[in-house]
């Protein structure tokens, strides 16, 4: 019998107290197989506490909420220097804040929340100098509301060839009418 030791141990019984970096079996890579896709899921929770409900939110239903003045680019475009006060506020509405140190600042901010998370947050600051409209600035501000549901309309039904068609009183017009 020799010392029992380091050296005395045969290499297959060294394999075994040393540990491998590399797995030897498909147990060992389903194990790391599992691990990185825990980690992949873990990382992406903000994304799928995005689309799916999470345990603090099961069963209560929070309300979509619009806060502020909802402006559009179509109301911004009309705009022009030089309106009064009482133009601007036809034009865009009464502004949500406005301080009484500053009275020639109006600020139009506006904010959508949807299942208690902050989706969109735009603000809209007019500057006047006496009294006047001098100049404005802001966040890009959305289409119109017609335009939106025009665009919307043309990606879901497509162009209608009917839309096109004048109608029986067009197509009486059209036979008196030269050409």
């Amino acid at each position: 019998m020799g010392r029992r030791g380091y050296n005395s141990h045969s290499p297959s019984k060294l394999r075994s107290l040393v540990p491998s970096r590399f797995p030897e079996s498909r147990a060992g890579i389903a194990r790391i197989a599992a691990l990185t896709l825990a980690a992949a899921l873990a990382a992406g929770c903000s994304t799928i506490d995005t689309y799916l409900p999470t345990a603090r939110s099961f069963g209560v239903y929070k309300l979509d909420i619009n806060q502020g003045n909802y402006l559009s680019q179509d109301m911004v475009d009309k705009l022009r220097a030089g309106q009064t006060k009482q133009q601007v506020r036809v034009m865009l509405g009464t502004p949500l804040v406005t301080s009484t140190f500053r009275d020639s600042r109006w600020d139009y901010i506006y904010e959508f929340a949807r299942q208690g998370r902050v989706v969109e947050h735009r603000t809209f600051t007019v500057y006047f100098v006496d009294d006047k409209l001098a100049r404005w600035e802001g966040d890009e501000m959305p289409q119109s509301v017609a335009e939106l549901n025009r665009t919307a309309a043309e990606k879901s039904m497509g162009h209608l060839p009917s839309a096109d068609d004048k109608g029986i009183l067009g197509w009486f017009l059209d036979i008196f009418r030269t050409k």
